[in-house]
């Protein structure tokens, strides 16, 4: 059997395990190599400081699906265009400690392996840097044996853009409409990104137009080094090895955050108390033994060491989120909670959380400009919503990472979980033991991390780490009190609309009962009154009018 053992490709394995990466059916497919294009054009736009403009084509005939995403990024330089779309595990957002939407170097290579593999077509790319006369033409595909790039035809031409990138694959796919569609994706991109354009033309030939609400970029993340909470033993052993510093103080300030000369010395001290050899300021960080790195590694994890650095997470913000969402959804109520930032790990991470609720049609009330009760106008809401929940279904779940939404794998995901586990009925909602309540409400939830820790190479569900469970509890109790407030609010509206149409309605009945009764004798009038009032009485019971209506009493 020795002569059968050989290393296996990258590229080989994903090959032949395609579904962690998020194409293990045709429909899933196709919404996933969709938002792999969709993402690298928004992170290679926030890069170079562009508002980015986003053209996304897809055509969909007997299973065979074309997708084309052409956006007004800074182009890519030809040397790289064959490594980023030909080659898994290619990319410079691995080793960085900053948001940003990719984090493995593998999603618009894999969706290309996944065209190879199904229609046999390589990717067609298209680029053009600022400043040079023609634009670089490729078509690459992925030596999966060896995962490196193939690349069979390249040459230079001329293009209307003066910057930007094209892409276009082909494979086997199949659009679909509903909640785990690409026009649903799109739309929630929307939302998140609310400084992003977006033109869809989808199988029928439809353009769908996503304006952009704000012509104002997000602040660009600062990239950080890594905390030393975050760090385990065989990492903080691989750093000692590779660190350039010649003492150990100065690589416990050069390579971690958060720590200074002072901090430094309390480790270092500490550290020197469970060693069996010595260990100083002054020793060599490579000639550091397993049981001093172990030391070493008690001693920073024992140490109280300042909370991680928020500059390199950017949360949408929520008077930006707040204007995605009105742009996007029709409802009646909305509200936005940005939580304080946090730490899981070592790692910084900050949970956003908006509810939109849209009341039931029919019997809506609102007070106008003139403090006059009134029926509220019927929305306008889009036949194709599928953001917002109707009235006896469960809420809608709209959950973010790093502004990507994600469509899949909910049951799984820290942020249901954390739904599901809030008491909504504390908060005027029905909710069904274990499940999501009941409202016509959509609830969005962003996590934004250094590192997001998904549960697959897919990217579609987060891990239920306590952390980022508390934080988002905790976001969901404070718009849950806001929602409170605004159903009690609805609530005291309606009864005080059906009180004043219930007086309305009898007010002329009593006018004329009054002129008649004044003509009566005194026994007759009486007994008159005596007859209006309980009549009154029993309609008042029987139509659901308040109890504590006054009772007319018995005089003229």
């Amino acid at each position: 059997m020795a002569h059968r053992q050989r290393e296996i490709s990258i590229s080989e394995f994903f090959l032949k395990n395609r579904h962690l990466l998020g194409f293990d059916t045709p429909a899933k497919a196709l919404v996933t190599a969709v938002r792999e294009a969709v993402d690298n054009a928004l992170d290679a736009c926030k890069e170079a400081g562009i508002l980015p403009e986003i053209t996304v084509e897809v055509s969909d005939r007997y299973g065979k699906s074309k997708v084309i995403v052409e956006d007004n990024g800074p182009g890519i330089v030809e040397d790289q265009i064959a490594r980023i779309f030909g080659k898994l595990l290619y990319g410079s957002k691995f080793h960085k400690l900053s948001q940003s939407r990719g984090q493995q170097g593998m999603g618009i290579s894999a969706a290309g392996m996944y065209g190879q593999l199904t229609m046999g077509k390589p990717l067609h790319i298209v680029s053009r840097v600022k400043g040079d006369k023609l634009a670089s033409e490729m078509y690459v595909s992925i030596d999966t044996g060896k995962n490196r790039p193939d690349i069979h035809k390249k040459k230079q031409l001329r293009w209307d853009r003066p910057h930007g990138t094209r892409v276009a694959m082909e494979m086997e796919g199949h659009h679909q409409t509903g909640p785990h569609s690409v026009e649903t994706y799109l739309k929630q991109t929307a939302i998140a990104n609310p400084h992003l354009a977006i033109t869809y033309q989808n199988p029928k030939g439809e353009v769908i137009r996503f304006n952009r609400s704000t012509n104002t970029l997000p602040k660009r993340p600062f990239e950080i080094k890594p905390h030393p909470y975050g760090i385990e033993l065989g990492r903080l052993i691989q750093m000692l090895n590779n660190t350039n510093s010649r003492t150990l103080l100065g690589f416990l300030v050069d390579e971690f955050s958060c720590v200074g000369k002072k901090t430094a010395l309390s480790i270092i001290a500490l550290a020197r108390k469970h060693s069996d050899r010595e260990l100083s300021e002054r020793s060599h960080p490579k000639h550091i033994a397993h049981a001093q790195a172990t030391a070493l590694h008690k001693a920073i994890q024992t140490t109280r060491v300042l909370a991680p650095r928020t500059d390199c997470i950017v949360p949408i913000g929520e008077d930006q989120l707040l204007t995605g969402l009105r742009k996007e959804l029709a409802a009646d109520f909305f509200t936005v909670v940005t939580r304080p930032p946090a730490a899981y790990r070592g790692n910084p991470f900050q949970v956003e959380i908006a509810l939109a609720y849209a009341r039931p049609g029919g019997g809506d009330v609102e007070v106008d400009a003139g403090g006059h009760m009134r029926k509220r106008a019927t929305r306008d809401e889009p036949a194709s919503e599928h953001l917002i929940a109707q009235k006896d279904e469960p809420v809608r779940l709209l959950r973010f990472a790093n502004r990507v939404p994600l469509l899949y794998q909910q049951a799984g995901c820290a942020i249901a979980k954390a739904v599901i586990q809030t008491n909504w009925r504390g908060y005027g909602l029905h909710q069904p033991k274990g499940s999501l309540p009941i409202a016509p409400m959509a609830i969005l939830v962003h996590v934004a991390s250094v590192w997001v820790p998904y549960t697959s190479e897919s990217k579609e569900a987060i891990e239920p780490y306590p952390e980022i469970l508390k934080e988002i509890k905790l976001g969901l109790q404070q718009c849950a009190r806001g929602l409170a407030q605004y159903l009690r609010r609805e609530t005291h509206l309606h009864e005080e609309y059906d009180r004043r149409v219930y007086i309305e309605k009898y007010l002329p009945q009593i006018g004329i009962a009054l002129q008649e009764i004044l003509t009566l004798s005194d026994e007759e009038r009486d007994l008159t009154i005596k007859k209006l009032d309980d009549t009154l009485h029993r309609s008042r019971t029987k139509r659901g009018a308040p109890h504590d209506a006054e009772r007319f009493e018995d005089q003229p």
